[in-house]
């Protein structure tokens, strides 16, 4: 028989407990037809684990997730830890940058895909979302949120602040293997977004996509400035099939495209590294205004689980299975207040979910 998948649970704060609830059931009801075992082991991140031993995430936490196949996270952070310390050295957030760097996973995969009842929901007109279909490549361990010196200091003039963007010719060239890889699995067009005619990291980041890309002569690859890149991801999304860009961009970029598919609580990630080992988290916040009613979008985390089975388990009928019923849950009108229109009444958290699980296959 083979063994149970291990799966550490991460909730974190606001809604991510919530959410995660709702993605867990999911994944259990995909994971019996297809003969898998999960093994669930839960722990404390961000503010509930400041809150119950001092920081953000523990060595303890960190070595449990080298432990696992795969960790599902859900949201961290909120104004009860974030704004009565604005200078504290103990934030959430750290929790999620430790586990990113300590676990090495340098590229975090955000599909962004219009889903056919969600286009008259998107905030541009019909015609600029239907049939997209994008997967952003973010590198996930360099640039700003990690680069030394960081630090605000005081001077003759008053408080100055220094955050430094480094990249290195090894991180950039493996986060671009990593998207070319998955151009060749999809449409076999790679756009690389940078800011090439300002930043000097971004100068090194199109010398070093360009290399890669000349070992990949059966992907089209193209490169744009993040401005340029960010007018035309609203204009004609439609073009584009894989994108690359740097943490920071990355960051931005697809909160933005968000937007396409209707609301913030609409998109997945995965963070992946050298192996199969995964994080997996919807690209929203904690939402803590929302937290504990019941209303939160649980779809950005049960397809987040769809991508813990694709990427990390390796059991790709599964995943689909996931990503049909929340089509299907979509498609038979079922919407949380996030994404409802006027004239129909929200469906909670929980009924989003119970909808999808009815709707495996």
């Amino acid at each position: 028989m083979t063994s149970p998948a291990r799966i550490v649970v991460l909730p974190g704060d606001g809604i991510g407990p919530e959410v995660t609830d709702a993605a867990r059931r999911v994944l259990d009801a995909a994971a019996a037809p297809a003969g898998l075992q999960l093994d669930y082991v839960t722990d404390l991140v961000g503010g509930a684990s400041v809150d119950a031993h001092g920081v953000a995430l523990r060595p303890q936490t960190l070595r449990l997730c080298k432990t696992a196949d795969a960790i599902l996270f859900g949201a961290v952070g909120g104004p009860r830890w974030d704004d009565a310390a604005p200078q504290s050295a103990v934030r959430p957030g750290s929790a999620l940058l430790g586990l990113r760097k300590g676990l090495e996973l340098f590229a975090n995969l955000r599909p962004v895909r219009v889903d056919p009842a969600m286009v008259a929901t998107s905030a541009l007109r019909p015609e600029r979302v239907r049939d997209v279909d994008l997967l952003v490549v973010r590198e996930l361990t360099g640039g700003l949120y990690f680069s030394k010196p960081k630090r605000r200091y005081d001077t003759p003039r008053g408080q100055a602040a220094v955050d430094t963007m480094r990249y290195s010719t090894p991180e950039i060239e493996r986060v671009a293997v990593r998207a070319f890889e998955l151009a060749r699995q999809r449409r076999r067009r790679l756009c690389s977004v940078d800011k090439a005619n300002v930043l000097e990291t971004s100068r090194l980041w199109r010398t070093v996509v360009t290399a890669v890309g000349q070992r990949y002569p059966d992907v089209t690859t193209t490169h744009l400035l993040v401005d340029a890149f960010a007018m035309e991801l609203l204009r004609r999304p439609q073009a584009f099939d894989v994108v690359v860009t740097e943490n920071l961009f990355g960051d931005i970029l697809t909160d933005e495209a968000s937007m396409l598919a209707g609301a913030l609580g609409m998109l997945p990630s995965a963070s992946l590294g050298g192996g199969t080992l995964g994080l997996y988290e919807p690209i929203h916040g904690s939402a803590p205004d929302i937290a504990g009613k019941g209303i939160a979008n649980p779809i950005g985390a049960i397809l987040s689980a769809a991508l813990l089975l694709r990427w990390s388990l390796n059991n790709e009928d599964a995943a689909q299975a996931i990503e049909r019923a929340v089509s299907r849950a979509l498609a038979a009108g079922l919407r949380t207040a996030d994404i409802a229109a006027d004239d129909r009444a929200p469906v909670s958290t929980s009924e989003m979910a119970d909808a999808i699980v009815g709707g495996i296959d």
